[in-house]
């Protein structure tokens, strides 16, 4: 009884302080009666200084964007859209991203051959090929046997599906390993290494070494550089350092650090 009687008591109290809190309103500035707030959502193109990243904590500003035809394309004529720097992954140890790479390398690859199986069928009217090609892609999953039971219909439209690249699913912690990113990659009759024969958009010359090339998920995030420009010229002091203050809301300087200093003095 004494339990009930305690638990009623304190939902109660948080009954009446919450509506107290409605009863209150928001605190507003002496003499105003109503405050709107508005907010405007606009689309802004990318542009240098932008923070872009990856899934696996690859972030990264972009630092230049050039023309479609200046990038470095493959040899069937397709452009790369985003380049990134390969020191980007030794230091830090993120592995990830260059087996999404490869996955995404090989499911791509997986998907023109059932396209081009597609594009068969339709010449010659038999399905067995495109159902032998979509039967090895899917394996000994949890799903092949309920392919393999598949009506002609069926086949088409998940090969309608797939053709512009097979959907695949990898946990977090018991994903795909190195050797299933092979297999897959040798099914999609690409090379085992995941790298392809680049040329230099600007010149048409082929590029020295072989180059990682594959399909990941880049997003943009909301750190634009519209938003983090900043310049100060002469500006508020802390009153117990007597150094400027810090940030762009405070209208701060900039922080020299050690780093920055041996640059100017390698310079």
């Amino acid at each position: 009884r004494g339990q009930y009687d305690e638990s009623k008591s304190r939902l109660e109290q948080r009954f009446m302080d919450k509506v107290e809190k409605v009863q209150r309103g928001d605190e507003m500035p002496p003499g105003v009666m109503k405050m709107v707030k508005v907010f405007v959502a606009v689309k802004r193109k990318i542009q240098p200084g932008d923070k872009m990243a990856g899934r696996h904590g690859n972030k990264g500003v972009v630092s230049r964007i050039v023309p479609v035809e200046d990038m470095p394309f493959l040899e069937d004529g397709t452009h790369v859209d985003v380049v990134l720097n390969p020191l980007g992954v030794p230091s830090r140890m993120n592995v990830g991203q260059i087996l999404e790479t490869h996955l995404g390398w090989a499911c791509a690859g997986m998907g023109r051959q059932i396209g081009d199986m597609l594009e068969a069928y339709k010449a010659s009217g038999n399905i067995e090929p495109l159902r032998k090609t979509i039967g090895d892609v899917v394996g000994d999953g949890p799903k092949a046997e309920q392919v393999k039971d598949f009506d002609d219909d069926s086949v088409l439209r998940l090969a309608d599906q797939w053709k512009r690249g097979v959907s695949i699913a990898t946990p977090v912690f018991d994903g795909a390993h190195e050797g299933d990113v092979n297999e897959m990659l040798a099914l999609a009759g690409l090379k085992e290494s995941g790298q392809s024969t680049l040329y230099d958009g600007r010149t048409g010359e082929q590029f020295d070494r072989q180059v990682t090339v594959g399909y990941i998920y880049m997003l943009k995030l909301n750190h634009l550089v519209d938003d983090k420009i900043h310049a100060r010229s002469i500006g508020p002091y802390s009153l117990v350092t007597q150094q400027p203050l810090g940030g762009k809301a405070q209208f701060g300087g900039q922080r020299f650090g050690e780093m920055e200093v041996w640059a100017l003095e390698a310079y």
